[in-house]
């Protein structure tokens, strides 16, 4: 017996490629492996073309150039790329992101924060928004980093280990209070 999977448009996380530099190809696979909708700065559009995987749109002014059939291009004017992006996923009901970035400026994100599911990954952290009340299930020993000032952090389950980060104390869920609308925590892959 077998099951077969439908999968929908925007049905899965889309993925977003702002950097490829120090993302593990197994991690890429496995993001892309419900055919979610791609959309890449022209740098990593070249290397999904190396590796053989298709990207839907190329986020770029001045680049015309067709690296694939049935690219589509998004130009990101006077926003960042990865703002163009995030404009056009929200004003076209993506439910959600997987971004991998070479860089983390959290400010780019914090405007998108109530419109769209985000995943960060960024070098070998994810990070992403949580809101007052977090709980995850977690090994003891996993290193959880608060990445956003907050006010009133209150946390069971983790003990501090240095300035904003914290160690989960046994194998279990952990929980996270705070005053604020969001705290972008990050976690090792």
């Amino acid at each position: 017996m077998s099951s077969h999977h439908i999968v929908r448009e925007k049905q899965e996380p889309a993925l977003l490629l702002l950097g490829l530099s120090d993302f593990p190809h197994e991690l890429l696979g496995q993001l892309l492996e419900w055919g979610p909708t791609v959309f890449a700065v022209p740098e990593a559009a070249e290397k999904l073309i190396a590796y053989g995987i298709k990207t839907d749109w190329v986020i770029s002014d001045n680049y015309s150039e067709a690296l694939q059939n049935d690219v589509k291009f998004l130009n990101a004017g006077k926003s960042k790329p990865a703002g163009a992006a995030l404009d056009y996923m929200t004003k076209n009901d993506y439910p959600a992101v997987n971004i991998i970035t070479d860089g983390l400026n959290l400010k780019d994100y914090e405007p998108y924060v109530d419109k769209i599911n985000i995943v960060l990954f960024c070098g070998q952290k994810k990070v992403f928004p949580i809101k007052t009340g977090f709980s995850k299930w977690k090994p003891a020993g996993e290193l959880i980093a608060l990445l956003s000032e907050v006010a009133n952090i209150g946390v069971s389950g983790l003990e501090k280990t240095g300035p904003d980060l914290f160690s989960t104390t046994h194998d279990g869920f952990f929980c996270i209070n705070f005053d604020g609308p969001f705290l972008f925590i990050a976690e090792d892959l």
